[in-house]
């Protein structure tokens, strides 16, 4: 909602300040800054609601800025969305392996840039559905608290992982693609789908037994993924 606050990590000063003013317009406050530095400062003292994060930045680039607010308590939760002018899919990856929500190449449309803002701020805020828990093999999912147990224990998962578990296990075993999990989970109808499959790749690290047999998130290969428990003595 209006309000919000974001940062802005851009050393591009013409770019920082196209972005500021268009959020600006939509009745956001926003801070800028200028280098990884100064992006981890004004992240630790103002506890933005969203963090717009350039990868090429002097003194500490994006992917250490990333992984930095990954590992701090009062800043994991936030949600980045990477900017990048680099083509190589393996940078991306890199960023969305050390947390990154999303992210859009440049040049960039600013339009969908302020729509994934909004997607992003929206799930952020959007209250937990006020079911009963919901099991599924050694998994539990609470939505009224937003807390996932794993044989009992807490997990801690992001936003968007737990909005991209929750989303695979209210599809009760049913296969649900890839562009309908960019639509439920990030908010918008086209888009790489190669988000889609890192973060389930970072999700299946953190409730696999054995991530590469995965027993809980199972792939239909070029459709889409489905939850559904299949115990070892099954296999």
């Amino acid at each position: 909602m209006p309000g919000e606050r974001i940062l802005v990590v851009e050393d591009e000063r013409s770019i920082a300040d196209l972005v500021a003013e268009a959020l600006r317009r939509q009745g956001y406050r926003v801070e800028t800054a200028g280098d990884g530095d100064q992006a981890l400062e004004v992240a630790e003292t103002t506890l933005p609601d969203l963090v717009i994060l350039d990868l090429m930045l002097p003194k500490l680039d994006g992917w250490e800025v990333c992984r930095r607010l990954r590992e701090e308590e009062t800043t994991r939760r936030i949600p980045i969305i990477m900017l990048t002018a680099r083509r190589d899919e393996k940078d991306v990856v890199a960023g969305l392996e050390l947390g990154a929500d999303d992210y859009l190449r440049k040049p960039f449309s600013l339009a969908e840039l302020l729509a994934r803002v909004k997607a992003h701020l929206r799930a952020r805020a959007q209250d937990a559905l006020g079911d009963e828990g919901i099991a599924v093999g050694p998994l539990t999912l609470e939505p009224r608290s937003g807390e996932v147990l794993l044989d009992g224990t807490p997990l801690d998962l992001s936003p968007v992982e737990y909005r991209l578990l929750e989303t695979l296990v209210r599809g009760k075993g049913r296969l649900v693609s890839r562009e309908e999990l960019l639509a439920k989970v990030w908010g918008y109808v086209a888009g790489d789908t190669r988000t889609v499959d890192v973060h389930i790749f970072r999700l299946r690290r953190k409730i696999e037994p054995d991530p590469e047999h995965p027993r809980l998130v199972h792939t239909v290969r070029g459709r889409g993924y489905r939850l559904l428990w299949t115990p070892e003595d099954r296999r």
